[in-house]
């Protein structure tokens, strides 16, 4: 068995419905409820943010100072349908058959600054929280999490292979210990082995796709390759 760890997006699908958001909710809201709701607080304590603590401007700021000061009881949508960005969009969980989308119900973990980590049917509201944001008074959100969320997430990862594909910063909220599972952390490069930028989001999402829907997780990591691109796990 293997668990993917993918980021969230910044970008999100407004909206949701019933039931709406409570911090337990979810795979994981018995261990993090508590931490979750510290995470609601801070942001309600900066008023849900400004735009350098967002990383954000316009209406996109406005909207999501709106919804981090109302997250609580905010209408929700599945994870698989909040995140909208390019890994998810090349992802594409709604295209997939019925075997690889159980799969990704089952073994696919996000690392995200509100819930910690999130399953993908586990419910979500509409918000805007970097792993790399500090929240005024509170401190670093990756910080927070390191505490609360390594302990819960290496118990879920026990005996697994695990396939990272988190960036620095979502990496940041968690202290892995390799001893308790296979650990392999995935950067994508060319063909010269160097690493790639804005392209590794696209090419994270179409890899993560043939992991879920390839018989050999392993083999995957071994062989694949894409538009000049290719995946190197450590």
């Amino acid at each position: 068995m293997f668990v993917l760890l993918l980021p969230p997006s910044e970008g999100k699908a407004p909206g949701g419905g019933e039931p709406s958001w409570r911090p337990g909710d979810g795979r994981f809201g018995a261990e993090l409820a508590g931490p979750r709701q510290a995470v609601v607080d801070a942001l309600a304590a900066v008023d849900g943010g400004d735009a350098t603590m967002l990383g954000a401007r316009g209406p996109t700021l406005e909207r999501a100072r709106s919804a981090n000061r109302a997250l609580v009881g905010a209408p929700a949508l599945p994870a698989h349908q909040r995140f909208t960005g390019v890994v998810w969009e090349h992802l594409g969980f709604s295209t997939l058959g019925d075997t690889a989308r159980r799969r990704a119900l089952a073994n696919v973990l996000v690392i995200n600054g509100l819930a910690g980590v999130s399953a993908l049917d586990d419910p979500l509201p509409d918000f805007r929280c970097k792993a790399n944001a500090s929240l005024g008074a509170f401190g670093g959100v990756a910080r927070h999490w390191r505490q609360h969320l390594s302990p819960v997430l290496d118990d879920a990862l026990d005996g697994k292979l695990v396939i990272d594909l988190l960036p620095a910063e979502h990496r940041g909220a968690w202290v892995p210990d390799p001893s308790r599972y296979d650990l392999r952390r995935v950067q994508i490069i060319d063909d010269q082995g160097r690493p790639i930028g804005h392209f590794a989001k696209a090419a994270k999402g179409r890899l993560a796709r043939e992991l879920l829907t390839a018989r050999s997780p392993k083999k995957v990591l071994d062989t694949w390759h894409h538009d000049g691109f290719r995946a190197e796990a450590r």
